[in-house]
């Protein structure tokens, strides 16, 4: 604890040294009198300063050295300066060049920051040049709040006078005739902006007229170009962009030869956000000196299109302040773009077959990650030549396949699980065409070419071609696997979160629970763990509150989601995985948030013990789930040939029951009237329904016929179905089905109960399986249905597992 008070302390003077501190009126006048630009930060003492910013002024200072630029914080409770910016919580940063109130910026928003500090000082140094003057500004948002309180002192005295005054509702005044919401302002500057780099294609290059193959390489690695300007430098703008190199002897060569023809600027990003193309670009780029970069990274671009030195054709941005300075220096009124909601990713099946995988492996798996895929499935295996042969069964027939099949089961293979925006398109891009007298004419860059073997027709490269083909390929190599997932009780506050993190990664819940363990079964839980110091603590901690238990599905699901938990301490997670759930969520290795299965047979342990025996289908969801499904999607085609049909108003859906007598029709009215209410109890569980009462158990009676589940003598109600346009007919054929129907419904009602009590779980909680998302809304209930609401109702015990569309318990 001395430790971490005093490396508290270490940093907080640190941060003193930094930021002057401004708590007095007579502190803030005497900064006001002093010559330089203050970037000084307005708090209150109830939410202190913005301390997520303090790396950044520190790095901007680093790098910048200019002595002009100084950092304040100033404490608006006590300075009489600063009246109006008390009861605001929005972090606010006003810049001061002696005295004079230049630029405002609200929210914490570093480029931004960084832009503003870069432009203010170049005019403040004018300034004090005397090559230009000074522009004072009012902050806007003040003036618009003076304003507003103008207008209310007018509304009040017009009120007082009789007349009618302006409206003010809420966060809504009137401004100026119109009336302004007080958060849009707010909002518009707290919007996030994509993540930018600035890129300058060198004199050399473009007049070797190479422009064009590295804007197109630039391209292939999923970078998008926002601006493009072919452009000469002038000497001071030249001087201007290398001030930090302006002490190395190759400096004013360096200026001339950047002078000494056109240029194109570009300003690059990728993706949605652009997060992290600074350090992308410069890795493609490669090595500053044309002779490392061809040494050490012989594909980078300065390898391959530079000369020597400092002509070694291209520039990128060494960091976020130097890119905004950049950006804001070749191209001062460009609005960076808005960053776009969170990526749908794709994914796709890729395979390094086995001679590329002998002698290439690490080369290509660094190819990868450099074009930007994740690797979320990685596995190594041997294929045997069945194996192949099933895989590759569309190509049967062709003269290559046996040389393909044969190939494929000759030795160890990678098959890889790649994840980006376009997955599919991106790796098939990489790879290349399929025949390598092709690719390697019309693309010699690509995997299939650079890593032909000799003699060899079949390419050592495979990608899927569409997402529906990737799915089943990675189905094939990948097995739908399930893991427990636990929430514990220190994190179960932050469980929408997490679930949604959950989905993020391509899990599927196919059953969850929440329920308070008691402490016998939290120490049969972690029953592995009991020689462990710890073991009575953790034993204790998962006793002492609700904890939520979830079964994931998903290829490599045991492994994948102790991927994404991340390791045990938080404080180890923060340092190795900063974006796994333990660091995000976690707060000691007791306090970890969440735990996972430690491999496939546990899992099957623990969901046993948690859920009981459970199903699930090739598609991760349960076996239950499917079935219904399945049993909604005919019944949804049934009604749908219907459309054409013109039915009386009691009549139910075809061959499910008799004409209706007078009685039936009456109740079937009833019925029709309370179809409204049925979607919004078909999202309950069965347990939340309410019980049926006597007056009500005949009109399901008349319903159970059409509801009931499909059984054997299905197709003969199907055939009857057919013939429902000879109404004779129809009357002697429903008679039987029916009569099959009520007998099976009575055998169904028997064995419901000890159908429910096999299947309980330890602790007699009912499970609930989970639904695919994609779910149709369920038909009515059925009456066995109605009676299993019964039971399950009796014997709830408090503890439930809630299905996927009903979302978290």
């Amino acid at each position: 604890m001395a430790d971490k008070k005093k490396a508290s302390m270490a940093r907080r003077k640190q941060e003193i040294q930094l930021q002057q501190e401004i708590e007095t009126q007579e502190e803030w006048e005497d900064v006001m009198s002093k010559e330089g630009l203050y970037v000084i930060d307005v708090y209150q003492e109830w939410c202190g300063p913005c301390v997520g910013m303090v790396g950044v002024f520190k790095k901007i200072k680093n790098d910048l050295g200019d002595p002009l630029l100084k950092y304040a914080v100033a404490k608006a409770d006590t300075i009489d300066a600063l009246e109006k910016y008390r009861g605001r919580c929005e972090p606010c940063f006003l810049f001061y060049a002696t005295g004079v109130l230049v630029a405002v910026i609200r929210g914490a928003n570093s480029p931004q920051v960084m832009r503003t500090v870069t432009e203010q000082l170049q005019q403040e140094h004018k300034v004090i040049d005397g090559s230009a003057e000074r522009k004072e500004i009012k902050d806007p948002y003040i003036s618009m709040v003076d304003t507003m309180d103008n207008d209310m002192e007018e509304d009040e005295e017009e009120a007082e006078e009789g007349r009618p005054a302006s409206k003010k509702d809420g966060k809504q005044m009137r401004f100026k005739g119109e009336l302004v919401n007080f958060g849009d302002e707010n909002d518009r500057s707290q919007e996030s902006k994509k993540e930018v780099t600035v890129a300058v294609i060198k004199p050399d290059a473009v007049q070797a007229g190479k422009v064009d193959e590295i804007l197109e390489e630039i391209r292939a690695k999923g970078i998008e170009i926002l601006k493009d300007e072919e452009r000469t430098m002038t000497e001071e703008e030249a001087s201007n962009m290398y001030t930090h190199l302006q002490d190395e002897d190759f400096y004013k060569d360096l200026i001339a030869f950047m002078t000494s023809g056109p240029s194109h600027i570009l300003v690059l990003t990728k993706g949605r956000t652009g997060e992290n193309i600074i350090n992308e670009f410069r890795d493609l780029i490669g090595p500053t000196s044309v002779e490392e970069a061809k040494e050490k990274q012989p594909e980078s671009l300065r390898a391959k299109h530079g000369n020597q030195t400092y002509m070694n054709a291209l520039h990128g941005s060494s960091s976020e302040d130097q890119a905004m300075r950049e950006l804001a220096f070749f191209f001062p009124d460009y609005a960076i773009p808005v960053a776009e909601g969170k990526p749908k990713l794709q994914r796709t099946l890729a395979l390094i077959r086995p001679d590329a995988f002998k002698h290439h492996k690490d080369e290509v798996l660094q190819m990868i990650h450099e074009a930007g895929f994740k690797v979320a499935l990685q596995k190594e295996m041997s294929l045997t030549k069945e194996m192949a042969q099933d895989f590759y069964k569309e190509h049967e027939g062709q003269e290559y396949f046996d040389e393909l099949t044969t190939r494929m089961s000759s030795g160890p293979l990678m098959a890889l699980g790649l994840a980006r925006e376009d997955a599919v398109e991106g790796w098939r891009s990489m790879l290349g065409p399929k025949e390598l007298d092709k690719a390697k004419e019309e693309a010699p860059d690509s995997l299939r070419a650079k890593f032909a073997v000799e003699d060899v027709v079949i390419n050592q490269f495979h990608g899927s071609d569409s997402e529906a083909a990737a799915q089943k390929e990675l189905d094939f190599f990948f097995p739908m696997q399930q893991t427990m997932a636990v929430i514990k009780p220190d994190a179960l506050g932050t469980k929408d979160e997490i679930i949604e993190k959950v989905h993020d990664a391509g899990f599927k819940i196919a059953a969850r629970k929440e329920t308070q363990l008691s402490r016998e079964i939290a120490e049969e839980f972690y029953s592995d763990h009991k020689d462990k110091d710890y073991y009575n603590d953790l034993v204790e901690h998962m006793a002492s509150g609700p904890t939520m238990f979830m079964v994931l599905s998903r290829e490599d699901a045991v492994e994948g989601w102790r991927s994404l938990i991340g390791p045990t301490d938080p404080e180890k997670a923060k340092e190795e995985s900063p974006e796994s759930l333990r660091a995000l969520y976690g707060g000691d290795i007791l306090k970890n948030a969440v735990h996972g299965s430690s491999n496939p047979e546990r899992a099957k342990e623990h969901i046993q013990k948690i859920f009981g025996d459970l199903k699930f289908t090739c598609d991760g969801w349960l076996a239950k789930d499917e079935e219904e499904m399945q049993d909604q999607d005919e019944k949804k085609e049934e009604a749908a040939g219907e459309e054409t049909q013109q039915t009386t108003e009691g009549e139910e859906q075809k061959g499910d029951i008799e004409p209706p007598t007078e009685q039936a029709e009456e109740q079937e009215h009833e019925a029709e009237a309370a179809k409204t209410e049925e979607p919004q109890q078909q999202e309950q569980t069965s347990t939340e329904e309410a019980k049926p009462t006597e007056e009500e158990t005949p009109k399901e009676e008349e319903k159970a016929p059409e509801e009931t589940p499909k059984t054997e003598e299905e197709p003969k109600q199907e055939e009857t179905q057919k013939e429902e346009e000879a109404p004779k007919e129809e009357e002697k054929t429903e008679e039987a089905p029916k009569e099959e129907q009520k007998e099976e419904e009575v055998k169904q009602e028997e064995e419901a109960p000890k159908q429910e009590e096999e299947a309980k779980p330890e602790g007699g909680e009912e499970t609930k399986p989970e639904e695919p998302e994609q779910k149709s809304e369920e038909p009515a209930k059925t009456e066995e249905t109605t009676e299993e609401a019964k039971t399950e109702g009796e014997e709830k015990k408090g503890e439930e597992t809630k299905t996927e569309g009903e979302g978290a318990a």
